[in-house]
């Protein structure tokens, strides 16, 4: 009886969070392999970190990478673990596979902001069954069930299309609002919205100054007590718009680009931008609460308390004087915000794809305003004017 054949898969995983999903999952991946792929290989997994690199289109140049990495390291195939986002039209792509070129490429920000690990590893039986079905004999559907059926651990209503034409790549793509969501919803999370607050120095000191101010000061006491929850509500959801707001215009973070496609795509990209803003300011408004809570309870006596309001107090009366101290800070907050360094703020608004999208956008953009400049200086027979 023949040995089984081996089949090593190399996986390639860019810097950051495909670092660590891989890192997580990749002792597992042979035996994986060999219950929901093949028992008829041995199956070996070797994965590498790197920066994966982009092409003038802004995509991750695929076969270049595969006939490269399979060459030096000589891996039977490659998967690539990115968190670019990717798109074919206005679908999201979860996954590419280029069969003819034993490679494919998992995109993590399509799978959403949870159980980003277990729909990675469901995926890499996915593509990788896909890969080796012609070297092993397998059928590359599972059993003819089709790639929405197997991956109803992934995404929802996936479903397989073409690369385009000339292309031997296939994709899965999302479709409808959900698969759009949960794209989103992976672009946020790559975002780390949460990291705004340590990089917002000046917009953090002018709000905790302000919550402060209003923690010992009588007349915020009295306004505090006599405004309802709802209305404190209402002006808490005010505030952390204002404040995204003034973020996002002060430091320029709203794509406006000129030609319609490009304007189809920031669609995506700038509600994204909002969306991590307006999750990080939360995140600030809520520090901001607790700390100010804190200060409340030490600094202000019950009793001179119940004195000032005119009748006793409890909680609510602390909370509500500290909710509306920490709304009135996040104002502050945002005027404070026009202290930071833009580029500061955008460093900590993106993750390292949307920078360098971002920074490839603007370097058209250059582009073609030089561009422009040197054809109103020429006239229509190419001389320059005199």
């Amino acid at each position: 009886m023949s040995e089984p054949r081996q089949v090593v898969v190399g996986v390639l995983a860019d810097e950051g969070l495909p670092e660590r999903v891989i890192a997580t999952i990749a002792d597992e991946l042979p035996d994986t392999f060999t219950a929901r792929v093949s028992g008829r290989a041995r199956w070996r997994v070797e994965h590498e970190v790197d920066q994966l690199p982009l092409d003038e289109d802004g995509d991750i140049p695929m076969r270049a990478l595969s006939e490269q990495r399979r060459r030096d390291r000589g891996w039977d195939l490659l998967v690539l673990v990115t968190d670019l986002p990717r798109r074919a039209g206005t679908e999201p792509v979860v996954a590419g596979v280029d069969v003819e070129h034993g490679v494919a490429m998992i995109s993590l920000p399509a799978l959403g902001a949870v159980l980003v690990g277990h729909r990675t590893r469901a995926l890499l039986v996915h593509v990788v069954r896909q890969l080796v079905s012609r070297q092993l004999g397998i059928d590359g559907d599972h059993d003819g069930q089709g790639a929405a059926a197997r991956l109803r651990d992934v995404p929802a209503h996936a479903r397989r299309t073409s690369g385009g034409p000339g292309s031997s790549a296939t994709h899965l793509t999302l479709t409808g609002l959900r698969g759009r969501l949960r794209l989103l919803a992976g672009m946020v999370r790559d975002n780390r919205p949460w990291r705004l607050v340590p990089h917002l120095a000046g917009a953090t000191a002018a709000a905790a100054g302000t919550a402060a101010y209003g923690v010992i000061t009588s007349s915020f006491w009295k306004l505090g007590d006599a405004l309802h929850p709802l209305r404190l509500a209402a002006i808490t959801v005010v505030t952390i718009l204002v404040m995204t707001v003034w973020l996002t215009a002060h430091n320029h973070l709203w794509d406006r680009p000129r030609e319609t496609v490009d304007r189809r795509k920031a669609v995506l990209y700038n509600i994204s931008t909002a969306t991590t803003l307006a999750i990080g300011v939360a995140c600030m408004y809520v520090i901001l609460f607790v700390l100010a809570l804190l200060a409340a309870v030490v600094l202000i006596d019950s009793g001179y308390f119940a004195q000032t309001l005119g009748h006793p107090v409890g909680a609510g009366s602390y909370l509500k004087l500290v909710w509306l101290c920490t709304s009135v800070g996040i104002v502050a907050g945002a005027l404070g915000s026009s202290l930071e360094d833009e580029e500061a703020v955008r460093n900590a608004t993106y993750g390292r794809r949307e920078r360098e999208r971002q920074e490839r956008n603007r370097r058209r953009r250059e582009h073609r305003r030089s561009a422009d400049g040197d054809r109103a200086t020429r006239d229509p027979s190419g001389d320059e004017y005199r």
